[in-house]
């Protein structure tokens, strides 16, 4: 992880710290390239930490909708990302990703219907 936007150097961060969505990192990829990503959140699954990422371009655009999932350790001076070596950690991984974005749907949800019913238009 060569840069990160967040001030806060992610000690302790949880998905409500408020830079999610608008820190970025650098990464270098296998093949040398290096790419630009938005932190979409960090989450926990099946105990461990993980980190979602959203590779964009110069614009700060994503076509695809593809979103990297790295395991994430905030314990040392500097956050880490590692691999995730085996299909069994990563479909956890990506389960416990699932679960974050269907509760951020419901969550959109919620506070959409609580609006509709504060302004009186019932949608």
């Amino acid at each position: 992880m060569s840069e990160n936007n967040c001030s806060s150097g992610c000690a302790g961060c949880t998905e409500s710290c408020g830079f999610n969505g608008s820190a970025t990192i650098t990464l270098e990829l296998d093949n040398g390239v290096q790419q630009e990503c938005v932190v979409v959140t960090i989450f926990e699954a099946a105990g461990r930490k993980y980190i979602a990422l959203l590779p964009v371009d110069e614009q700060g655009r994503n076509e695809d909708g593809e979103v990297y999932l790295y395991r994430f350790d905030d314990s040392g001076m500097e956050p880490t990302l590692d691999n995730i070596a085996d299909d069994e950690e990563y479909e956890a991984a990506s389960d416990g990703f699932d679960e974050w974005m269907d509760s951020q749907e419901y969550d959109d949800l919620v506070y959409y219907d609580e609006e509709s019913e504060e302004d009186g238009s019932g949608q």
